[in-house]
């Protein structure tokens, strides 16, 4: 009977035994899985803050202002897309250009659509509200185009005249203030106003002189006039929350003109007369 007991007691101890090893594995396992749940976690939201980006520098752009940026074959080129993509390679990204309507422009940088806006882009108080910009690197000059013989010789001649802008450009916006609403018509392209003065729709077209240069080229019968209308400068638009973005721009167009590479750039298409 003692015997007996003792093999009792003997198998209730092993049992036991085995239920406290079980308990501790079981113990172990929860904690170890909770840990992993929490790096888990850690590993997401750090993911989250690096914000991995693919590589490349999005730039919009109204492929239509020669020589700042224009059709060359199915390529965009120009000032500002070779500006760009120097830009672009001293951030080690990749430049990509996408062509769009001026007036939408501001928006995409604003929304984060694109990367930076480069456009033969005017700094005013309108677009500062909604973007920020870059530092300038390039000026320019409105300048008022119309047809040979025509009776407006200067600026002051425009009152009460029909002068074509491109929408939502500098020229549009001060030829808008100075000559009144009603006396404005607006165009999505420059070449579409320059066509509009040709058919005699329009009696002038303010815009900016270097593509003026290009239109009359291409178009006869048509003259600058020899006094300007304004004076301006070029810079980059940039979302006003990517301040990282314009600071590396600022530091890149510092570069640039520094090395003399930007002053070249400009020559290249605009030579000195």
């Amino acid at each position: 009977m003692k015997a007996v007991k003792r093999v009792i007691a003997l198998v209730l101890a092993v049992v036991l035994c085995i239920a406290f090893a079980a308990c501790g594995t079981t113990t172990n396992n929860t904690s170890s899985s909770a840990t992993g749940s929490q790096e888990s976690k850690k590993a997401t939201s750090d993911a989250a803050e690096a914000k991995p980006t693919n590589g490349k520098l999005v730039m919009a752009t109204n492929a239509s202002f020669p020589p700042y940026e224009y059709y060359e074959n199915e390529t965009i080129v120009g000032i500002d897309a070779e500006v760009a993509a120097l830009i672009a390679d001293k951030l080690g990204m990749e430049l990509e250009i996408k062509d769009m309507e001026f007036g939408s422009i501001i928006g995409a940088v604003q929304t984060g659509s694109v990367d930076m806006g480069m456009a033969g882009m005017t700094v005013t108080e309108d677009r500062l509200v909604t973007v920020d910009f870059s530092d300038t690197y390039a000026t320019a000059v409105q300048v008022v185009i119309v047809k040979e013989g025509s009776e407006i010789q200067s600026v002051d001649d425009l009152t009460g005249k029909k002068i074509g802008v491109q929408e939502n450009t500098t020229g549009d916006i001060y030829a808008s203030e100075d000559f009144g609403e009603e006396n404005i018509k607006r165009y999505s392209k420059g070449n579409d106003a320059v066509a509009a003065l040709a058919a005699g729709i329009i009696d002038a077209v303010i815009i900016d002189n270097e593509p003026a240069k290009s239109y009359v080229a291409a178009n006869d019968g048509l003259a600058i006039l020899e006094t300007s209308y304004a004076d301006e400068e070029y810079a980059i638009a940039i979302s006003k929350e990517n301040t990282e973005l314009k600071e590396k721009i600022n530091k890149a167009l510092g570069e640039l003109k520094a090395d003399g590479t930007l002053d070249s750039i400009i020559k290249k298409y605009i030579p000195e007369e």
